[in-house]
């Protein structure tokens, strides 16, 4: 029986997060684990998405609904079967990261959750906290912080 059976990484569309994809797509890879990409995303605001439409004029869906979240999860599937995960799972969730993270742990019965270090060592992270280090205090699993930066 493999260490893990399934992982769920955090991406958020960086290129930092997309480290973190990757190395969590290798273990999945290693261990024959499923793989689930969970991004959390915010709605904006009707002012808000007005305002970008009428400066994307025809590239306006890009800013409306989830359609950020469903893009970011298409570009980190095709990165995590490239790194050889071969069950994947994508989740859009509205909400704050961390709180999004520790649901899909729970829902999907993880025994792993894999997040970039970013946020770590800056100064707000330090002082507000960052998603790496509060998931790390409140997964309840065991979680592999990806050093991306």
């Amino acid at each position: 029986m493999s260490a893990y059976r399934t992982i769920v990484v955090g991406t958020d569309g960086s290129a930092t997060s997309f480290n973190a994809v990757d190395r969590a797509a290798a273990v999945a890879a290693d261990s024959d684990a499923e793989l689930v990409i969970v991004c959390a995303f915010t709605p904006p605001s009707r002012e808000d998405t007005a305002e970008a439409e009428d400066a994307l004029k025809d590239e306006a869906y890009l800013v409306v609904g989830w359609t950020p979240a469903e893009e970011t999860l298409r570009s980190a599937e095709e990165r995590a079967a490239a790194a050889g995960a071969r069950t994947i799972r994508t989740l859009a969730v509205d909400g704050p990261p961390v709180d999004v993270l520790r649901k899909a742990v729970r829902d999907t019965g993880a025994d792993l959750l894999v997040v970039g270090n970013r946020g770590l060592n800056t100064l707000s992270g330090r002082l507000l906290g960052s998603v790496p280090s509060d998931v790390a205090r409140r997964a309840g699993i065991d979680v592999l912080i990806v050093h991306t930066t």
